[in-house]
């Protein structure tokens, strides 16, 4: 059975949720991913308003629109961060308060705590998200960076987020990061040293997203034969590296959509992944969750885009063989049917 096929509301949210839904619906998926911001999903109104749920839940069903994730990655993004004013303009007003760093991070803890038992009350059992990083600034060694500083990140992180990931456990609810540059876990190494400083939490895992691997040289078919266990969560994106000799993939501080990066995020199909090999990978693990389009591409219209993106996840998309290939050769297995 083909797996269900949502877009990611997240950067759509500068549009109302149902006008949103409406063309979602046109556009041929199965359901969404809701983003909290927007008026997609509000986390405090989720936990204040006892009918706030219901009636998200009948809004998406006078739509046809199934949901299986809610996305906060702008509030986990502020809770290992060092705070600094670019953090205003993505976050709640009342997380970012006075915007004493402390304080943010502290309020940004709190709302992803809120975030577990919002989605709890949704009845949802996956979060994605991000987590931020104290350390995504000593990504180059120079000057030379003494190791103890890189585990000091990482002693941030257990400190901040295991007592976080335990009331997502408590609510019966998965934590999954969207290994990205500028969170503690980048690429395949730092996801694993990620799990070790979390002591392996059950509540953490993954939404795995191969446009944020790609452009690094990482293979994103060995993140998930490497960590089969912890892909919660899958965003279907795309990205091109389309180096020219004169750029590099730090992206020479030009913003997305510059002609001069030596890579850019593209729309499905239109880029550098291999997304059969992701479904065959994905089969091999036994992932059966949403494929979930987030549709970025700054050259393309985003309604075309998103349209033939939910047409190409249902073209690329196949079950696996329940049977071997060679099976009708082997008279054993004939004798067996017969």
């Amino acid at each position: 059975m083909a797996r269900p096929v949502t877009m990611f509301t997240g950067q759509w949210a500068d549009l109302p949720l149902e006008t949103l839904l409406q063309k979602v619906k046109e556009f041929g998926y199965d359901g969404v991913e809701l983003a909290c911001w927007g008026d997609h999903f509000e986390v405090r109104k989720a936990l204040e308003d006892d009918e706030y749920c219901a009636k998200k839940r009948e809004l998406l069903a006078k739509y046809g629109m199934q949901v299986f994730a809610i996305s906060n990655h702008l509030v986990g993004q502020a809770v290992l961060d060092n705070i600094d004013l670019r953090h205003k303009a993505i976050l709640p007003d009342y997380v970012w308060g006075d915007g004493d760093p402390a304080g943010v991070n502290q309020r940004a803890a709190d709302e992803l705590k809120d975030t577990a038992r919002a989605a709890q009350k949704f009845g949802v059992s996956i979060v994605n998200g991000f987590t931020g990083s104290s350390i995504w600034h000593l990504l180059y060694s120079f000057p030379p960076v003494p190791p103890d500083m890189i585990e000091e990140g990482y002693r941030l992180l257990a400190e901040r987020f295991i007592p976080i990931l335990d009331v997502f456990e408590e609510c019966g609810v998965k934590f999954a990061l969207e290994v990205h540059p500028t969170e503690i876990a980048f690429d395949l190494y730092t996801a694993e040293r990620t799990l070790e400083a979390l002591k392996g939490h059950p509540a953490f895992g993954f939404n795995f997203d191969p446009s944020h691997l790609i452009w690094q040289g990482v293979d994103p078919v060995q993140f998930i034969r490497y960590f089969p266990d912890r892909i919660f969560h899958v965003h279907m994106k795309d990205a091109i590296v389309k180096r020219d000799g004169k750029g590099g993939i730090l992206g020479s501080h030009l913003n997305f959509g510059d002609p001069r990066r030596a890579w850019d995020f593209r729309s499905l199909g239109h880029g550098s992944v291999d997304f059969e090999e992701i479904i065959r990978a994905l089969n091999d693990i036994g992932y059966q969750g949403p494929l979930s389009v987030e549709w970025e591409d700054s050259g393309m219209d985003r309604e075309f885009g998103a349209k033939e993106a939910c047409e190409f996840v249902r073209r690329i998309d196949f079950p696996p063989s329940q049977v071997a290939f060679d099976a009708a050769f082997d008279k054993t297995e004939q004798a067996k049917k017969g």
